[in-house]
This record gives C-alpha cells, sequence and structure tokens, in this order.
C-alpha cells in the first residue's frame, strides 16, 4: 500500500487515544486529554531538539546550534500559550471530572524531568516516583548521568578558546547547575568582544526565561482552577509548584548582568 496521510501519521491509532473515563463523558474531559497528550509530544519534541543542541556544540556549529536553539524557542512559546485553551475550562467544568484522575497529575510526567534534568535542574530522588524497572525510571536514570546542556555549552567555550575553569569542565554531571562565580568574568568579556558567543548566551537566557514564564503561567493556571486544593498525584498543588518559580537553569547569565 502506497504511503498516505493517514498511515504516515497513525492516524486511526492516534485519534483512538483520547477515551475519557467520567460518566457520561464529561464535554471538557476530551480538551483535557487532547492538551495534556500534545504537551507530552512537544515534550517528546524538545528533548529530541536538545539533545541535538548538545551535539551541535560539541561540533561548535554555531550557525546551526543558533537555527536549533530558535526553533525550541518557537515551541516554547506554542507550550505557554496553550495554557489559554486549557484556561476556557471554568473551575466547575474540571470539577466535574477531576475525581475521576484519581492519583494522575502532571507531576507524573517524566518526560518533563527529563526536561528538567536535561537544563541543568537535577534531582536523584525524583527517580523514586517511578517503578524499579520501568522505562521512565530508566530514562530518568541516563538522564541523571548525562551532561547537560550546559556542560556541553562550557565544552564549546573552552574548545572556541575560552579559558573555562577546569573545575567546571569536570564538575559532576548528576548535581544541578549551581552558580560559580568564577565563571562570570568569562562571561563578561565573551559578552563585550565576541558578538557570536554573546548572541549564542542570549538565546540560552530566552530559553531560560521560556521555561520560567511556562512555570508561572502553569501555577496561575492551577491557582484560578482548583485554588488551594492539593493536586490529583498527592503534591501540595499550587503552593509546591509556587516553590519552582524563579530558579533559573544557567544562574551565571543572569548574575552578569549586573556587571555588564
Amino acid at each position: 500500500m502506497p504511503v498516505t496521510y493517514s498511515s504516515y501519521l497513525k492516524l486511526d491509532e492516534l485519534l483512538s487515544l483520547q477515551r475519557p473515563i467520567s460518566d457520561g463523558p464529561e464535554h471538557d474531559e476530551t480538551l483535557f486529554i487532547v492538551i495534556h497528550q500534545v504537551y507530552e509530544l512537544w515534550f517528546k519534541e524538545l528533548l529530541h531538539e536538545i539533545d541535538y543542541l548538545k551535539s551541535l556544540l560539541e561540533r561548535r556549529d554555531t550557525p546551526r546550534t543558533l537555527h536549533t536553539l530558535k526553533r525550541v524557542l518557537t515551541i516554547l512559546k506554542v507550550v505557554v500559550a496553550q495554557i489559554d485553551v486549557l484556561e476556557t475550562m471554568t473551575p466547575l467544568e474540571f470539577l466535574s471530572f477531576r475525581e475521576r484522575l484519581e492519583s494522575g497529575s502532571g507531576f507524573q510526567s517524566f518526560q518533563f524531568r527529563e526536561l528538567e534534568f536535561l537544563l541543568g535542574m537535577k534531582n536523584a530522588a525524583a527517580l523514586d516516583r517511578y517503578p524499579k524497572g520501568s522505562d521512565p525510571r530508566g530514562r530518568l536514570q541516563r538522564r541523571l548521568s548525562e551532561p547537560t546542556l550546559w556542560d556541553a555549552f562550557l565544552r564549546f567555550l573552552s574548545g572556541s578558546g575560552y579559558d573555562v575553569p577546569p573545575a567546571q569542565l569536570k564538575r559532576d554531571v548528576r548535581a544541578s547547575i549551581a552558580p560559580a562565580p568564577e565563571l562570570r568574568p568569562l562571561l563578561i568579556d565573551a559578552y563585550r568582544r565576541d558578538p557570536t558567543v554573546a548572541s549564542l548566551c542570549e538565546r540560552l537566557v530566552d530559553l531560560d526565561e521560556g521555561f520560567q514564564e511556562w512555570r508561572y503561567r502553569h501555577v496561575k493556571m492551577v491557582q484560578r482552577t482548583i485554588g488551594t486544593k492539593r493536586g490529583t498525584g498527592g503534591s501540595e498543588g499550587a503552593e509546591y509548584l509556587m516553590t519552582t518559580l524563579n530558579k533559573p537553569f544557567f544562574p551565571d547569565l543572569w548574575a552578569i548582568r549586573a556587571d555588564l
């Protein structure tokens, strides 16, 4: 059989995956399912692109790196904008099927945890939320042991002739990215005399800011939908989400602003 639009995209399978479980079912549950399935597809694409970014930085292919970062940033804008659609659901519309979610929660999204690990926010305890031997746990274990995008960027700088402190190049990649004041003079120098590296740094700041914007919009969406109720997965809901705000992936790129 020749390849068709439907067969290539596996539409029969794809369109069969939206299966509401509420009685009726409730009208708005379909929107809830579609939005979150689309989120997971975008998370998959973001992982794909950021892994590619790491390889481009290793090869010091700056033009392609900047191009791919532009794509990642464009996807991130779509991810943030999807919250506008979700916010068309009123609190009562969500409550009409919320109990049927039982312990299911976005808190359990292993792909979002992968993105956090890949971008430098690592937490080995997050693995405990997934059964031993499961695919999600294996994926997170692998991400925990891999260098982050920031590590790839530091190697890019080193390979481009910048004197990156050896301790930063050999840091424990299982740890989250921590502020490194010894890096800042190097970054300031790059901003002042190397427009290409400065542009790359600014795109990384855009990426960081985009994720912080998504977290903020997510918090506000949860607050307007369920208020101070606990999350369905057992988390503290909006109270927990508030603790994730204002935590940049690349702290040194923010810290140098005061000294440029």
